[in-house]
């Protein structure tokens, strides 16, 4: 890696549970905090290691929810205690984000955020560096930028990006601005937008000057703006920030970021895109965890736990145990097995991203305590 990146101030929103991961992931012991990859460290501080060459240590700052503080802090013991923002209780993204930027903006006017997802995978330092370094160079012409990923399958899992005519910035020869944002399409879709080669994964990354993003809030998410400023003002005053947070945070609209920022910017032409070409998976579901594990080959069965038990005769998949159960699989394909010591999930890789509407059903017959 090369010098830090000057201006730049990196955010990692480290927030959700990851509903389509669940039994694995919870509310206590969310997707964040798992090492799904195998790496030996969980996916935080895998983004933290990604982030700090390119800003320092002391340029991070983490987004988490109370009950997660003593976690975060235990996985990245270099974080600074006013670089831990803490939410009360979820809000969505956008509130997340731009809460980030307004006290950030606050210490540092000309400052430029980059938001990035405290529990995605990626590969390729050097490419995901260059396209950082790129899109810092839009942000700081005035844009707001996001990265997106040339689809190498039509995935239904992912949003996607349009891109627009060509945006000339010195430093970022590829950037281009932004037509349109797709939600997750049917297959035929998806294999339509590949063909088209328009088109870019969606992977929620952003780069902006903070000042600008609040711009943009203001005028398309007007009484988050509001609330955001007043939460900033307060924050770095241990004795106001308290009482402002619990009267002004459970008023804040719920609204993720695509939609208060990204999509009405993209509608202003003030929104950028530039292509990563490093490898990405958001770890979305246990189809993804399957693939990311098992070397991208589906004959392989992955397994996934520390005195995981499991005999395997042809038969391919994921096998997530942390019990001490032996898991026996005979000529099943696809298959995906979590174990959990009170809950048991088998669907297959078809169907994993159904694994919501188990969690949603739950929640409504009441028994949330296994989440």
């Amino acid at each position: 890696m090369s010098e830090p990146i000057e201006h730049l101030y990196a955010v990692i929103p480290a927030g959700g549970i990851g509903s389509r991961l669940w039994p694995l992931s919870r509310a206590d012991a969310p997707k964040f905090l798992h090492d799904l990859t195998g790496s030996g460290q969980t996916l935080l501080r895998d983004t933290w290691d990604r982030i700090a060459p390119l800003v320092g240590d002391d340029r991070i700052a983490v987004v988490t929810g109370r009950a997660h503080r003593a976690a975060v802090e235990a996985e990245l013991p270099g974080i600074a205690d006013k670089n831990v923002i803490l939410e009360s209780e979820p809000r969505d993204s956008a509130a997340a984000i731009g809460l980030a930027a307004a006290i950030l903006v606050r210490r540092e006017p000309d400052v430029i955020i980059g938001s990035f997802h405290a529990d995605h995978v990626i590969k390729g330092l050097r490419l995901f560096e260059h396209a950082v370094r790129q899109a810092v160079a839009v942000a700081s012409a005035g844009y707001i930028c996001t990265i997106g990923i040339p689809p190498i399958e039509p995935a239904i899992g992912f949003g996607y990006i349009k891109r627009a005519g060509e945006l000339i910035i010195d430093g970022a020869p590829e950037a281009m601005f932004v037509e349109r944002f797709v939600e997750k399409p049917s297959l035929e879709t998806a294999r339509e937008y590949v063909a088209d080669r328009s088109y870019l994964w969606n992977a929620g990354m952003f780069i902006t000057r903070a000042d600008v993003l609040l711009e943009q809030m203001a005028q398309s998410a007007p009484e988050l703006h509001a609330g955001l400023l007043e939460l900033a003002e307060a924050w770095d005053d241990r004795d106001r920030r308290g009482p402002v947070v619990d009267r002004v945070w459970p008023r804040l609209p719920k609204i993720a970021i695509d939609y208060a920022v990204a999509e009405p910017a993209a509608e202003a032409g003030r929104l950028a895109v530039v292509p990563g070409h490093f490898e990405w998976d958001d770890v979305g579901d246990f189809a993804s965890l399957a693939k990311l594990n098992s070397g991208g080959r589906k004959e392989n069965l992955a397994i996934l736990g520390e005195n995981a038990r499991v005999l395997a005769d042809a038969s391919s998949g994921i096998v997530v145990s942390q019990t001490p159960r032996i898991i026996s699989l005979i000529g099943v394909k696809d298959i995906v097995v979590v174990d959990t010591e009170d809950a048991l999930l088998v669907t297959t890789s078809e169907h994993a991203q159904r694994v919501k509407g188990v969690v949603d059903a739950l929640k409504l017959t009441g028994r949330g305590n296994v989440l």
